[in-house]
């Protein structure tokens, strides 16, 4: 499933979660266990859809709508978690899914601030690990199959990353499986967008037809990044089919200058 921005009371309620959830952080709360308890709660409010409909209607007492959560995951999630929890059912929001929406990507924020100082790191194995399932149509097919139970894809995850990546990379890779995204790629490449957006950044994919060299990584960096008025963290896909030159995309923008596109360009001039 695709997600969307967020609009009206659902955009201020996740503003107000959002700054809730970053004072917890630094008051030491643990980002680790709040990002698996959202996942645990949102999980649970799109699985029992009386429950999401009690949790966002505006009608039902704030208090009592407390009361429930407190009675239904009081001692299953850790107190910060359920103060969240408590705090974004007493809030208004413009369409019932967006409670869960929120307390996911809440999770995914926890998750990201629970890597530290690490959270280049993070990005980069996001990113790479993205890319393995693009570019592997078993895996990807794997991760995908309807009849293989969540357990079996999840051991198939620990499998490729257990030793080799983050604690944060490996839950969020799991997160991924969880088909609140159009598809697993989809929710990796969010999930690296979070990274980004948590630590102040803008993602810059980068395709050229061979390595670029440290130093020419870090010219391009620190282009980008004057360009943009913002930290850059690069992204770079070796694609032997651009044959020379550079491609860039920050967001929605592309700055194409490789060659098979100037091919591509005289080709469409000399039919025209």
């Amino acid at each position: 499933m695709a997600r969307g921005a967020m609009r009206g009371a659902s955009a201020d309620a996740l503003a107000v979660l959002t700054s809730e959830l970053e004072s917890r952080l630094q008051g030491g709360a643990d980002a680790s266990r709040i990002g698996d308890d959202l996942f645990t709660v949102s999980s649970v409010l799109r699985s029992e859809p009386a429950l999401r409909r009690i949790a966002t209607d505006a009608s039902v007492d704030s208090s009592a709508k407390v009361g429930l959560v407190t009675e239904i995951f009081g001692g299953r999630v850790d107190q910060n978690s359920l103060d969240l929890f408590g705090s974004a059912v007493s809030r208004r929001w413009t369409v019932s899914r967006d409670l869960a929406d929120a307390l996911e990507h809440l999770g995914e924020v926890a998750v990201v601030r629970s890597a530290g100082d690490d959270s280049g790191r993070l990005a980069d194995e996001l990113f790479a690990y993205g890319q393995t399932v693009n570019d592997n149509p078993g895996l990807r097919d794997a991760l995908s199959d309807p009849s293989r139970s969540q357990d079996d894809k999840a051991r198939l995850v620990h499998s490729l990353l257990d030793g080799k990546a983050l604690p944060a990379t490996v839950t969020l890779a799991q997160q991924a499986l969880a088909g609140t995204y159009r598809t697993v790629a989809a929710a990796l490449a969010t999930y690296q967008q979070v990274a980004a957006t948590v630590h102040g950044q803008r993602v810059a994919t980068v395709r050229v037809a061979h390595p670029l060299s440290d130093a020419d990584r870090q010219r391009l960096t620190d282009a980008l990044s004057r360009q943009y008025d913002r930290q850059i963290h690069l992204n770079v896909v070796v694609d032997p089919d651009v044959l020379g030159g550079i491609k860039v995309e920050v967001g929605d923008d592309v700055i194409d200058g490789t060659v098979a596109n100037r091919l591509d360009d005289a080709r469409r001039s000399l039919a025209g």
